[in-house]
């Protein structure tokens, strides 16, 4: 018996995860209104299951920053599945609970994408980063508001 030196996607527990919730939204997309068969229903399979498919397209590449794209656009996809499936809650073919069921392991999956991602990040050879930090830190002043950027909380 061989030992590897190298993981396939199928070993990364966030690819089995979002495989698994594809499976899953697969299977409560079916119960959804037939005229949503090809529009909501479609969205939200398509996104799920192109979320591990991205991991898997590009697990064998050999250069790090191809292996980060993918981890980036499976986070994406998953984002994206979690608005499809708050759009089906919206529209009552899911539960608030059914929703905050599938948000919550999506969620669990989006941290775990980016844990591999600083794992793969720290693989990039020094010379070779693109962001170099020169300049410490600098302190917020005390009067700060912390929501005078992004989206307004209200």
């Amino acid at each position: 018996m061989t030992v590897k030196n190298y993981m396939d996607v199928e070993d990364l527990d966030v690819y089995r995860k979002l495989c698994q919730l594809h499976i899953e939204v697969c299977d409560l997309t079916h119960t959804w209104p037939k005229e949503e068969k090809y529009e909501l229903g479609s969205q939200a399979r398509r996104s799920s299951n192109s979320s591990p498919a991205q991991l898997a397209e590009k697990n064998d590449d050999r250069h790090i920053r191809n292996k980060i794209e993918g981890v980036n656009r499976s986070r994406g996809e998953a984002a994206e599945t979690i608005h499809h499936l708050f759009m089906a809650k919206l529209k009552g073919y899911i539960t608030d609970v059914d929703y905050n069921g599938f948000r919550d392991r999506y969620k669990e999956c989006i941290r775990m994408l980016n844990g591999l991602e600083k794992t793969l990040e720290r693989k990039i050879p020094e010379k070779e980063k693109r962001w170099q930090v020169g300049e410490k830190l600098a302190e917020y002043a005390p009067d700060h508001d912390p929501h005078s950027q992004g989206w307004p909380i209200d």
